[in-house]
């Protein structure tokens, strides 16, 4: 039975990966900043053992190692999923501010520091992926609107940490998938979004389903399409 550590796993994409993933007979550590008021998240207890909620905030970058004392056994999907956008950080002007800080942190330093807190548990399980939840306003090639100041750059930053950990873990026959979710009506990407949740998750499912075993897919920043986009 697949093990999968889910983090962000409270709404949005993470709770649907949850979902999708119980519902297809793998183990869940769903960890988030609050599991005590995540009822959404504890709802979907199949009420077998395989769900298991824990605590971890993406801000604190101790959260990572602490999270890995608490979880045992090999982990055939990390999913670095948490992440946030600050409204502050949007427009020129006033974006080089303390919540540019913590956009880096939650979406760029703490995938790695889950990498690095994880990799062995990684390295010990069958699937032996690593997904990280960019997004394509990380991409240096396709900005042509401008603004988005923290959430652009913590992105293209989380790339480059993907693309490194593809490299130094190749050895550990570890796959780094670099994803893109799409616009998702979520509370991060709004109501005009182009898909829903489970649309986006299942095509995400299917992508890490092929990784397996699949090192040239190691690195790569995907579309949910499968197709590779540009950094």
């Amino acid at each position: 039975m697949p093990h999968a550590l889910i983090t962000g796993a409270n709404r949005g994409l993470g709770l649907e990966h949850t979902r999708q993933l119980l519902e297809r007979g793998w183990t869940i550590t769903a960890a988030c900043r609050n599991p005590d008021a995540a009822s959404e998240l504890k709802a979907l207890d199949p009420g077998d053992g395989r769900l298991t909620l824990e605590t971890y905030d993406a801000a604190d970058l101790g959260a990572a190692a602490a999270l890995a004392q608490r979880v045992d056994g090999p982990i055939d999907l990390l999913f670095a999923n948490a992440g946030m956008m600050a409204p502050s950080t949007r427009g020129f002007g006033g974006a080089a501010n303390a919540d540019m800080v913590t956009e880096m942190t939650v979406n760029s330093i703490a995938p790695l520091a889950l990498a690095e807190a994880f990799a062995d548990q990684v390295a010990a399980s069958e699937m032996k992926i690593i997904a990280l939840q960019s997004s394509r306003m990380g991409s240096i090639a396709d900005n042509t609107s401008g603004g988005a100041y923290g959430y652009r750059a913590s992105k293209a930053a989380l790339n480059a940490i993907g693309k490194s950990l593809s490299l130094d873990l190749k050895d550990r026959d570890i796959v780094v998938l670099i994803l893109h979710p799409g616009w998702v009506r979520t509370d991060m990407g709004g109501p005009n979004g182009l898909m829903t949740a489970p649309e986006s998750v299942s095509a995400q499912l299917d992508l890490i389903a092929r990784a397996f075993n699949q090192p040239a897919m190691s690195g790569r920043f995907f579309h949910i399409s499968g197709e590779d986009l540009n950094w």
